[in-house]
Order: structure tokens, then C-alpha cells, then sequence
């Protein structure tokens, strides 16, 4: 249910993981954060432009990635699956996938643009990625559950 939710709004259901990790960050979380990484107000008004397109992209692909999902789920319910059909349904959610996870990790590309270096330094430190071991210090406000998931963390 949380991964129909988060695929229903846009959310980056750790599509973008890749950038994050790697000292791009997200607009969201930017978002989240603008008093704690200083943003200026042009920042946080590009940013929003960025995180506002990025969220009309991936909705629609979302929700075609759920209709995509349903029909294979109908198909194997129903024993009305075939090869045909398997592997036509496997490439159209491979095709959207991949360009939901493009619409992400291309709104992670261009948030070094309008940020600071040291704003991007800060937002590492806050969100736990600078830590020795980020399975054992989540960082305040991140659902542990979550943040596990994301660091691969068992």
C-alpha cells in the first residue's frame, strides 16, 4: 500500500538512491530542510520549480506503472498469463520504470546547480550520510524502517 501511495504522489520510492547517496540531493528533502540548509528564497523558489515538475512528470508514470503491475497481477490470478503476454507486459514496465526513475534521478542532477557546495556538505551531515555506519545512526526525522531499506542495512 505505502508503495502505491508514494508511486500515486510522485514520492521518489528510492528511485533516486544513486544521487542521494552520492552528494546530489533531492528537491523534497531540500524542501524539508530549507531553514536547516539555509536556503535563500530564489533557492527555495527554484528548487520548488524543480521538485513541482519532477512531481507532474512522475505521476502519470507512476500510475501507469500501477495499471501495469495490476494487469500482470489479473493475468497470473485469472491463469490467463502467457509468454506473449509475460514478456510484453515485462518490457512496457521496464520501459516506465526506467523513465520514472529518469524523471528522479534528473531532478537530483540539477539541484547542485542552484546550491552551494557547502549547503550540499550540510545536508550530507544532517541526513546521516557522513556517518561511519548509517545502519546504526538514522538521523532524526527519517523512518528507521525506511533508512534501512535505503542503506541496505539488515
Amino acid at each position: 500500500e505505502s508503495d502505491i501511495e508514494d508511486l500515486q504522489n510522485g514520492k521518489g520510492w528510492g528511485l533516486a538512491k544513486a544521487a542521494e547517496l552520492n552528494g546530489m540531493p533531492g528537491p523534497l528533502h531540500l524542501l524539508e530542510m530549507k531553514n536547516e540548509i539555509k536556503l535563500s528564497p530564489k533557492q527555495e523558489k527554484d528548487i520548488k520549480n524543480l521538485y513541482d515538475k519532477m512531481k507532474k512528470d512522475a505521476i502519470p508514470l507512476g500510475l501507469e506503472l500501477i495499471g501495469l503491475e495490476g494487469k500482470l497481477n489479473n493475468h497470473f490470478s485469472k491463469r490467463t498469463i502467457t509468454y506473449e503476454i509475460l514478456s510484453d507486459l515485462l518490457e512496457r514496465i521496464s520501459r516506465v520504470k526506467k523513465q520514472l526513475r529518469y524523471v528522479h534521478l534528473a531532478a537530483h542532477l540539477k539541484t547542485p546547480e542552484i546550491i552551494t557546495s557547502e549547503q550540499i556538505s550540510n545536508y550530507n551531515k544532517l541526513r546521516g550520510y557522513n556517518s561511519d555506519d548509517p545502519c546504526k545512526n538514522i538521523p532524526k526525522g527519517h523512518d528507521a524502517e525506511m533508512w534501512k531499506k535505503h542503506h541496505d542495512c539488515n
